[in-house]
């Protein structure tokens, strides 16, 4: 993937100080042979003087070119990286030197770099933002390589980088030469997630969930006697000769599900180290994201996604690869940001979440607003299913003063929280990667099939 660099308008060259001090050496030598009249100050002069005429007889006029290119354009956490800054010199007039600087995310574990046919193991020299140089022909470009590793997901930059130019055996240089920095995409990476078969309500037309409903299935749902619309097909002749009356074999139908995976993003907790390091609570969130909606949307399912904070974002259900691509591309731009208000309202508007949608909210309940939340879902006669992304080796903030004790009373009073949420009938699980949600799903869909008391 090639993006267009937007550099700065080139506003020629410039001398340095090499040439200044020549053409000042020069002058004063030539000064002090005419005031004092010696010849053997002109002798001195005239090397000077020819050198740098000579090194000035062909001047550049056109500024070093700069892009920067990436390589994979679907990279995964833990992948290798390929990039390069691109440097050109579209003049005539060889350049000496050319020194190129560029800046890399810390996310992005540059390893080595090769620059003009020469490797350096930049992990041991100080990272890849130190200065590299070489020599340019007329006409030609050199690639700086870069490879390496991404550690973490979202849209990391490679860039801004600049480059300068020495030309005329250095006595003229370049104007810096800025081109705009290339985001890589980097992918969050999916745990292996398993769920089980049973979803609290199936309200699609066809599907791989065996539904309530009576229709065209592989589900048994019974025998019943044989009635008008009825496939002769589906006649169950033992049944029939028992009994002298033609009778069915009745089946459930096979439908979708629609599944809403709800991201809290009003807090933030825990440093992330990486794909091979701690996970935040963030990392939790877009991973476990990743993981559900790559599950349901292989089994045919419809995934939508919805952000519970100040932008309230949201994805549209839809099924197939297409919405996984867009899903794990959503999930780039996740980010936690708080707000004073209560987003309720504004996540949750009218005709927004099916009455049949399995709700999966991705909480690390730091906020009372998320457990009020899930509180409002579930007394609204939705399936509500909350994982906890708190992480489990979370430190405590330090050890002076009341702070220990104050962290232990945190914790009480978070896990009251989480038993008041279990007794309103939120099923709470932390994530754990495969199987994380069997038990619960089960649990749920459980309850759906249940009949209600006092007909609610």
């Amino acid at each position: 993937m090639v993006v267009p660099d937007r550099q700065e308008p080139a506003a020629g060259w410039s001398p340095t100080w090499a040439l200044g001090r020549a053409v000042l050496l020069t002058g004063l030598l030539l000064i002090a042979a005419v005031l004092l009249g010696r010849v053997d100050l002109v002798v001195l002069a005239t090397p000077f003087a020819l050198g740098t005429a000579y090194a000035l007889r062909r001047r550049p006029t056109a500024a070093p070119q700069l892009e920067i290119t990436a390589g994979d354009a679907q990279l995964v956490e833990g992948g290798d990286l390929a990039g390069a800054v691109v440097v050109g010199n579209p003049d005539t007039v060889p350049y000496d030197v050319v020194v190129v600087r560029t800046r890399v995310s810390p996310w992005l574990s540059v390893r080595r770099a090769d620059f003009g046919g020469i490797g350096l193991d930049v992990s041991r020299a100080g990272g890849a933002d130190r200065p590299f140089v070489t020599a340019l022909s007329s006409g030609t470009a050199v690639d700086l390589e870069l490879t390496g590793t991404a550690l973490r997901w979202g849209r990391h930059p490679i860039g801004p980088a600049g480059a300068r130019a020495a030309a005329a055996d250095g006595l003229l240089v370049s104007r810096a030469v800025l081109t705009e920095p290339v985001r890589m995409r980097v992918y969050p990476k999916t745990e292996p997630f398993e769920a089980v078969e049973a979803m609290p309500r199936a309200a699609g037309l066809v599907g791989a969930h065996h539904s309530r409903r009576p229709g065209e299935g592989g589900e048994l749902a019974g025998v019943r006697v044989f009635g008008p619309g009825d496939r002769l097909r589906r006649i169950d002749w033992r049944v029939s000769l028992r009994t002298r009356q033609l009778h069915v074999a009745s089946t459930l139908s096979d439908r979708d599900a629609e599944v809403v995976v709800l991201l809290d993003v009003l807090a933030e907790a825990g440093r992330s180290g990486g794909v091979a390091g701690a996970a935040s609570v963030l990392d939790t969130t877009v991973r476990a994201a990743a993981a559900i909606a790559e599950h349901y949307l292989h089994r045919g399912d419809r995934v939508a996604l919805l952000e519970y904070g100040p932008a309230a974002r949201r994805l549209r259900p839809a099924t197939g690869r297409r919405q996984y691509l867009t899903v794990l591309e959503w999930l780039l731009d996740v980010h936690a940001e708080s707000s004073p208000h209560e987003p309720y309202d504004q996540v949750f508007g009218p005709q927004v979440l099916s009455a049949d949608a399995l709700v999966v909210v991705l909480t690390p309940l730091l906020d009372e607003r998320s457990a009020q939340m899930l509180a409002r879902l579930a007394r609204g006669g939705r399936f509500v299913v909350a994982v906890d992304t708190l992480p489990t080796d979370l430190a405590p903030p330090g050890e002076r003063g009341w702070a220990p004790v104050a962290y232990r009373l945190w914790r009480l009073d978070r896990d009251t929280m989480i038993t008041q949420l279990r007794e309103h009938g939120v099923p709470v699980v932390g994530w754990a990667g495969a199987g994380s949600l069997d038990q619960v799903l089960r649990d749920v869909a459980r309850l759906a099939t249940a009949p209600r008391v006092g007909g609610r």
